[in-house]
């Protein structure tokens, strides 16, 4: 009974933690699982209380700090990714890499269904 975008749940230090399929979040369907697919572990807050939450990706391919100068508005138009998920855009060297907000991303009932997850378990 849970929302078609929650993949499951990892054990991940002494906690259960639920895992995000984004692809299906953002409408685009189940993500195939392959040799680079990974589980990011982020921290979103809801109501002053911070969750773990793993979100399954296609692949990682660097991570790296990126300075808030470096960091433009988001754009007004998106055919991809809805803009209300966007934070902004980060430059990396040439390239621009969408950020996303990871409390846009998972809205409020989402979260709720979250949180109730994390004190049964």
């Amino acid at each position: 009974m849970m929302p078609e975008f929650i993949r499951g749940v990892i054990h991940l230090r002494g906690a259960a933690v639920p895992v995000i399929e984004l692809g299906v979040r953002f409408g685009s369907g189940a993500t195939a699982v392959g040799r680079r697919t990974c589980i990011v572990n982020i921290e979103v807050e809801n109501a002053g209380e911070s969750h773990e939450v793993g979100i399954l990706v296609d692949a990682v391919n660097e991570v790296t700090d990126i300075a808030a100068a470096d960091i433009e508005p988001a754009p007004m138009v998106s055919a991809r990714i809805r803009t209300d998920f966007i934070a902004g855009m980060g430059k990396v060297t040439d390239k621009f890499v969408v950020i996303l907000e990871p409390e846009r991303v998972l809205s409020v009932d989402n979260m709720a269904v979250l949180s109730q997850m994390s004190v049964e378990d």
